[in-house]
């Protein structure tokens, strides 16, 4: 292991870049109707069932999944970027899998960026993007 100063240079397993995370979760109508209320977006597609009888999930709600996977890191975000590829509704099951892109050790942090991507229960993409942050180192 190199180290610089008391400063280990070796990269924990979790953030060398290629590592991989994954998390499954279903949205439910009542996340939709939470995150409507915790968030004040009342738009229509939320609070009304389509034609098909089901109802939107809010995009941010959606983006809960990478946001889920870099708590599990203690990750600070600094950048976000998201596109939303495909709609979601109550009832679909979601699994996201963040990729590590690139880490840099520093003294007191590692600076890290990911990518993510999640699909529905069908295999379908729905929320793609990248997220640039740090992970505090622990003292």
């Amino acid at each position: 292991m190199a180290s610089r100063g008391g400063l280990s240079l070796e990269l924990p397993e979790a953030l060398r870049p290629g590592a991989a995370s994954r998390w499954t979760r279903a949205i439910t109508e009542a996340d939709v109707a939470r995150f409507a209320e915790l968030s004040g977006d009342r738009g229509r597609q939320h609070l009304e069932r389509d034609v098909k009888g089901r109802l939107m999930a809010h995009g941010l709600l959606t983006a809960t999944l990478p946001t889920k996977l870099g708590g599990d890191m203690n990750y600070i975000a600094r950048t976000m970027e998201f596109e939303f590829v495909k709609a979601v509704y109550a009832g679909d099951e979601l699994t996201c899998d963040g990729t590590v892109l690139a880490t840099i050790a520093q003294r007191a942090r590692f600076k890290v960026r990911f990518a993510f991507e999640v699909r529905n229960q069908d295999g379908e993409t729905v929320l793609r993007g990248t997220t640039s942050g740090q992970i505090l180192r622990a003292p």
